[in-house]
């Protein structure tokens, strides 16, 4: 991302917000996203208007602590404004008087209030199309009787959201091939123990409630990344930062064209029910552009799978600053050697591309292999506590 539109405040002058509320709303090229707040406080004032255009690091709102009063913020801001539209160094004694990031352009300074949006009219048709089309219909603008939004409005939504997102995607991907040495492995992987056990779970559970083979599979990975931390975080400043837990930013693609790639938190706490309803749940969310500015930024490593689309094996394009990326094909029979012989047995291809600064190959290769070593055992990969 690079800019975006502030929507909504959601928060006013006074109210006291607390760390992981949201407290804004800001459009992007990809979904409307909540804004978290980063630290517990008071707002002091709100310096951009909502319809404001931002780039990536203007601050947006200041805070202030326990124990501070607006006279004591007003003085040190006194010394040094804040703009509206670019960030601000403020003093390491209000560190809680935090910038908000997301993106934004050149708003006015004045404080704003907070503006709740009118309800869309809307045609069925309008709602239904918008919907396929991954759209959110309440925030697009009608031109129909009394600001209506019609069938045409989605449909001349659609290509300018989609083309916006591949021009973001591919800055991402340009921007990775140019700066990061990529290295890439493949293993495959005897999925029969993990079905078998599926099987059996899902056979005393509802269509509802069955489990998914691909919740075994990021579970996998996340206990792997446990053992092999160096794939797990980010390359800055010339160098490692490990992930402070194991997030996995899963890819879903979106019904009107592109990809996110929202993260998972904790994953390794997680037994199989709860990783499924929590990956049915973010997708959902992602298609209906209902994600929190955190599950798009706190992602340590992505993991994507095209099995679903037939596809044998992916070798993906590493998401800087991040160092790896996993990736699963379709889940087939296919021949198996045994200890008694050959046999039809389901077989996952799990790929890695790494960034050859953080690490080598022979160390990628212990990470596949520590995941198939876990997929033998899927009764383990379903407990909470995280066997390494």
């Amino acid at each position: 991302m690079d800019h975006g539109t502030l929507l909504a405040w959601q928060v006013a002058p006074g109210d006291r917000v607390v760390r992981g509320q949201v407290v804004a709303v800001v459009d992007t090229a990809k979904a409307a996203i909540d804004i978290e707040c980063w630290h517990d406080g008071v707002v002091h004032r709100l310096l951009a208007k909502p319809g404001a255009k931002l780039p990536v690091g203007s601050l947006m709102a200041v805070l202030r602590v326990e124990g501070e009063t607006a006279a004591d913020v007003d003085r040190q801001l006194a010394s040094q404004p804040p703009t509206a539209g670019g960030p601000v160094a403020l003093p390491a004694e209000t560190a809680a008087q935090t910038v908000i990031r997301q993106d934004q352009d050149s708003p006015s300074a004045e404080p704003a209030a907070p503006v709740s949006a009118p309800r869309q009219r809307m045609s069925p048709l309008a709602r239904r199309r918008a919907q396929e089309l991954g759209l959110d219909a309440g925030r697009l603008s009608g031109r129909g009787p009394q600001g209506a939004l019609t069938l045409a409005d989605v449909e001349s939504a659609a290509p300018t959201r989609a083309q916006a997102m591949r021009q973001v995607i591919a800055a991402a991907m340009s921007r990775s091939k140019r700066e990061i040495p990529h290295y890439y492995l493949a293993e495959d992987i005897d999925f029969a123990r993990a079905a078998a056990w599926l099987a059996d779970r899902n056979r005393t559970l509802s269509v509802a409630q069955r489990l998914l083979p691909a919740a075994l599979l990021l579970k996998a990975v996340a206990l792997a990344l446990r053992r092999y931390p160096e794939f797990n975080g980010f390359w800055r400043d010339g160098g490692f930062v490990p992930g402070a837990g194991v997030h996995l930013g899963v890819a879903v693609a979106l019904r009107g064209g592109g990809l996110v790639a929202p993260a998972l938190r904790d994953v390794p706490g997680l037994d199989i029910p709860a990783l499924t309803h929590a990956l049915l749940d973010m997708v959902k969310r992602t298609r209906a552009g209902a994600l929190r500015s955190s599950e798009l930024t706190d992602a340590t490593i992505t993991v994507t799978s095209l099995g679903d689309q037939g596809v044998a094996s992916v070798f993906g394009v590493i998401y800087p600053p991040q160092v790896a990326l996993v990736g699963f094909g379709r889940i087939s029979e296919r021949p198996w050697v045994t200890p008694d012989g050959v046999q039809a047995s389901p077989v996952v291809t799990v790929t890695l591309s790494a960034d050859h600064r953080a690490g080598d190959g022979h160390r990628g290769a212990l990470l596949l292999a520590e995941i198939r070593e876990q997929l033998q055992d899927p009764q383990a990969l379903d407990r909470t506590g995280n066997r390494t």
